[in-house]
């Protein structure tokens, strides 16, 4: 019995972040392109994004998951990979992309409500003729944000 006890006490000890496990990775589609994104659809994950990283693979990027449609703005502030932001709304559809500088905070706003923003290396949307109007599929796999 006391080994349980000295157990459980080292247990509640230690700190535990329900929300620090491993970044969720999805797969989607956008003219045929399959892309792997992480998703950020916590506050937390939200400020994050992609500070701090000094690559980013081809045919990767990130997700980000709002919790309501909305005006939202992204920036570049300790971003150091240069990004293109595509806001989309909440049916799938891109409303707007954006090309975004490096370590700046000026901010990208969406030009219609949008539910997501999917951050790719600077360029690649344009580089496969992708634009607005376009539909981004395999969304409906993504969390819901919080």
């Amino acid at each position: 019995m006391r080994f349980f006890v000295t157990v459980f006490a080292v247990l509640i000890m230690v700190p535990i972040d329900v929300h620090s496990s491993k970044e969720r990775i999805i797969s989607l589609t956008i003219s045929g392109y399959l892309i792997s994104v992480e998703v950020a659809h916590t506050p937390l994950s939200r400020s994050r994004g992609l500070m701090h990283r000094k690559e980013l693979d081809e045919n990767t990027g990130m997700l980000f998951i709002f919790p309501e449609s909305g005006f939202h703005s992204m920036w570049m502030k300790d971003t150091y990979i240069p990004l293109s932001v595509a806001f989309i709304d909440e049916r799938g559809i891109i409303l707007n992309i954006a090309n975004m500088q490096p370590q700046t905070q000026i901010a990208h706003t969406s030009s219609g409500l949008a539910r997501y923003a999917l951050e790719m290396k600077r360029g690649w949307f344009s580089a496969r003729k992708i634009h607005p109007g376009v539909q981004v599929h395999g969304l409906n796999k993504a969390p819901a944000a919080w």
